[in-house]
C-alpha cells in the first residue's frame, strides 16, 4: 500500500502507488510571528488519513529571520538556498515565510490537495543497516539517471522563544527537515547512509530530473 512501511527484521520498506504523490513544503521560521498559523495547519496533517499516500509534507526552517535576534535551531543556510532557487525558477525577486511549494510550483491554496492524476511510476526505499536504497521504476519502463533526496523529520519538536518576533511563545513543530541527503540515481537506483539522528520520526523520499529542484515523484512514512 502507498506510503505504508512493512516491516521485516530491521528493515522498513516504502512504496509510492504508480499516481503521483504530491510533495508540500513549508518555508518557515521561528523568528517569523506570520509562521505559528502555517506550521499549525501542517500539523494538522499528521491526522489525514491520506497523508503519505497522496502527499508527503516538509518544514524546511530558513535562517533569514535569525538577524531579528532568535537563532532558529532548526534553520540552515542550505534550506534558505533552496527557497531562493524556487524563487529564481518563478522569476521572482524576494523570498517569504511562510511561503508553501506545492510539486515545486508556489502554492497559495492551502487545502490539502486532490490526489494526483499523473502516473510518473513508483519510487520505493528501503531502510535496512544504516542505509536507505531508493528504486524508480517509471510508468513507461524508460528510466534513465533522476536524482535522489532522502530526508529525515522530526515531530512534536517545542521550542521556548526568548527573543525576535515570537518572543515569549512556545512554539510545536512537526514535519522538521532534521537532514537532506542526495544522490544520483544511475537507471533508477541508489544508496545512501543514513545519518544518526535520534529525533526522526518520519523520513520522506522523492526523486527529480537531473540538476532539477520540481519532484517527479514522492514516498514517506513513520519510523516510529
Amino acid at each position: 500500500m502507498a506510503g505504508i512501511f512493512t516491516a521485516q527484521a530491521a528493515d522498513h520498506v516504502f512504496e509510492s502507488g504508480g499516481q503521483r504523490t504530491h510533495l508540500i513544503e513549508l518555508f518557515t521560521s521561528e523568528g517569523c510571528s506570520s509562521c505559528p498559523p502555517a506550521e499549525a495547519w501542517l500539523s494538522k496533517l499528521k491526522a489525514e488519513p491520506r497523508l503519505w499516500k497522496d502527499f508527503v509534507p516538509l518544514s524546511f526552517h530558513v535562517d533569514y529571520w535569525d538577524r531579528l535576534g532568535w537563532r532558529d535551531p532548526f534553520a540552515a543556510k542550505e534550506w534558505t538556498a533552496r527557497q531562493y532557487r524556487y524563487s529564481a525558477r518563478w522569476k521572482g525577486d524576494s523570498v517569504y515565510t511562510p511561503g508553501f511549494v506545492l510539486d515545486g510550483r508556489e502554492w497559495l491554496d492551502h487545502s490539502v490537495p486532490s490526489a494526483s492524476s499523473e502516473k510518473p511510476g513508483v519510487l520505493k526505499v528501503t531502510i535496512h543497516a544504516g542505509e536507505v536504497s531508493g528504486e524508480f521504476t517509471s510508468a513507461n519502463g524508460q528510466t534513465g539517471e533522476v536524482d535522489f533526496y532522502v530526508a529525515l523529520l522530526g515531530f512534536d519538536l517545542t521550542t521556548k522563544v526568548t527573543a525576535g518576533e515570537n518572543n515569549g511563545r512556545n512554539l510545536r513543530q512537526d514535519f522538521v527537515v532534521l537532514s537532506l541527503q542526495n544522490k544520483k540515481m544511475p537507471d533508477g537506483k541508489a544508496t545512501v547512509a543514513l545519518p544518526a539522528e535520534p529525533r526522526a520520526g518520519a523520513i520522506a523520499a522523492w526523486i527529480t530530473a537531473p540538476n532539477q529542484i520540481e519532484p517527479i515523484q514522492a514516498v514517506g512514512g513513520w519510523l516510529r
